[in-house]
């Protein structure tokens, strides 16, 4: 995923006239359009990804609040389409049996058999799916098998 898909995803939005995928488009690009001026340089195809993931990190925030809140439906209801749209546009997540086959072989690959070496099995599980995991999850899994 590039800055051009974004661009050209935009245009479809505004061509199907759908306004929340547009408005959320528009948002990610924003996020972009500021890495890049902070940056200087223009994002990898790794930095757009990344900037989906803050963006669906901040839109389920909102949403969170929004959902304990529970003083505006439609507000909730437009929030949930919007993580929706968003989770639609990045590649899966590894979860389940999947996750957990993954853990155990990076524990046994690099000999990690105690809890001070915690955080680096969770990066190194977190790199082997380019960060499409759940770290919490990453992190409950490992520290019930180190000791």
């Amino acid at each position: 995923m590039n800055k051009q898909f974004i661009t050209d995803e935009i245009t479809s939005a505004l061509r199907a006239h759908d306004k929340p995928r547009l408005s959320i488009l528009r948002m990610v690009k924003n996020e972009i359009d500021v890495r890049e001026k902070e940056t200087k340089t223009e994002l990898t195809d790794e930095e757009v990804v990344a900037s989906f993931k803050k963006v669906l990190k901040q839109t389920g925030e909102t949403l969170e609040g929004s959902i304990k809140a529970a003083t505006n439906d439609e507000r909730t209801a437009s929030l949930q389409e919007q993580v929706d749209i968003l989770t639609g546009y990045l590649p899966a997540q590894v979860s389940g049996d999947e996750l957990i086959a993954l853990c155990d072989s990076v524990l046994a690959e690099n000999g990690i058999t105690e809890k001070r070496d915690m955080g680096r099995a969770i990066g190194l599980v977190t790199a082997k799916t380019g960060g499409n995991c759940d770290k919490s999850e990453v992190a409950r899994i490992i520290g019930g098998r180190l000791a």
